[in-house]
């Protein structure tokens, strides 16, 4: 596919390098008057202009590009940073027009294994993100981090609005598991978070996030993709929507979420949505943005491709959920059994998994968790995240 003759090229000055050698402007490949070789690339930034799925309408000046020219300004990680530009994408004749646009670019990208990295627009947008997973014909899990739920209905709503009812209640249904992170409790109606209760998909609150961000660290590594609306984060640290919110995610918060975004080996997409450069006057909501895909992308390169859990770098332990705790690694040869959950823990990153097996014995997922829910199980207690696990697997 000629993916060219969807975007728009960047201004020269946009990207022009810095007076430091080492900032990320001079290792970007961008869209000026070439259209680059994605195909070589690990990651490729998309800016979004697209507003009419908002009531608030378009702002006057493009978000995209107010990130990029702080993104391009920050000094290159430690990876080998191979990133292109793709411009700005040209929205469709309709809203639903710039959807499919958005799933064929996308699922073009995954098909090449080059990680697409959303910028701007309003967060239904995710919609069309969310759609080039069906071309993977695999069932797929996804997280959004948002201070509240889209799941207005949507002939009363805007697509803002509604777009995650829209996805959870796709047909044909490609959708494994969900999970929403960051919402506030007072912004959402509790027949929301019950009908989510429901559905066996896990939330975490923002207060409970607060408490232990390594929480959210297990939801965000089981999806494959993750959106993001500016609207989680305080308006303090970016005033970058309307209305104001003086509650919400700190921008350490969302910079750490978005490490463990990024080095998450699953994750092949990742999107920040709703920025409003009208209302950042002084460009603090811009340069946060910038330093959340800057890590990213900086976690990107940090990630160690943790599949094989038979391999050596992994421990095995087996969790007996009667009798008296059992901490001991597992033996090669011991079999699994009724009263016990298998846990893999890395060597290398001190991550956890854990093994569920439906109750009819002939469906197997190893799904990402925390010590904590070790531990739990280690006590004799099943862990929540295995009581959902196992009714998703049906």
């Amino acid at each position: 596919m000629n993916l060219a003759i969807f975007f728009d090229p960047l201004t020269e000055e946009l990207v022009s390098p810095a007076s430091a050698s080492t900032t990320l402007a001079s290792y970007v490949t961008p869209f000026l008057d070439t259209f680059p070789d994605w195909r070589t690339a690990d990651l490729a930034i998309i800016g979004l202009d697209e507003w009419r799925g908002s009531a608030a309408g378009a702002p006057a000046r493009h978000g995209a590009d107010a990130v990029r020219h702080c993104f391009y300004q920050l000094q290159r990680g430690t990876g080998p940073c191979r990133l292109v530009d793709l411009g700005n994408l040209r929205p469709g004749l309709t809203l639903e027009d710039t959807y499919q646009r958005l799933r064929e670019i996308i699922a073009t990208l995954l098909e090449h294994n080059t990680v697409p990295l959303l910028l701007g627009g309003s967060h239904d947008l995710d919609y069309g993100q969310f759609l080039a997973y069906e071309t993977l014909e695999r069932p797929i899990s996804f997280a959004a981090i948002d201070s509240r739920v889209d799941m207005a209905e949507p002939d009363s709503a805007t697509p803002e609005d509604s777009h995650l009812r829209r996805m959870l209640l796709h047909e044909p249904s490609f959708l494994f598991n969900f999970a929403q992170l960051a919402h506030q409790q007072y912004l959402v109606a509790p027949d929301v978070l019950a009908a989510l209760e429901k559905l066996h998909f896990e939330t975490l609150r923002v207060g409970q996030i607060r408490d232990d961000i390594r929480q959210a660290e297990p939801l965000l590594r089981q999806a494959d993709f993750v959106s993001v609306d500016i609207t989680a984060l305080r308006w303090n640290d970016a005033p970058g929507y309307h209305p104001a919110n003086p509650f919400g995610l700190t921008n350490e918060e969302a910079a750490k979420l978005a490490w463990y975004a990024g080095c998450n080996d699953q994750l092949t997409s990742f999107g920040l949505y709703g920025y409003r450069p009208d209302y950042d006057a002084n460009g603090l909501a811009a340069m946060v943005l910038a330093t959340m895909l800057w890590y990213f992308v900086e976690g990107y390169y940090h990630r160690r491709r943790e599949t094989d859990f038979r391999g050596p770098s992994f421990v095995r332990y087996a969790a007996g959920l009667h009798g008296p705790p059992d901490y001991s690694p597992l033996d090669e040869y011991v079999e699994e059994g009724p009263d016990r959950i298998v846990f893999y823990k890395s060597q290398q990153t001190d991550r956890w998994w854990m093994e569920v097996v439906n109750l009819a014995g002939n469906v197997k997922r190893i799904v990402p968790c925390s010590y904590q829910d070790y531990l739990h199980a280690a006590q004799g207690d099943v862990p929540h995240r295995w009581i959902l696990t196992q009714a998703l697997l049906g």
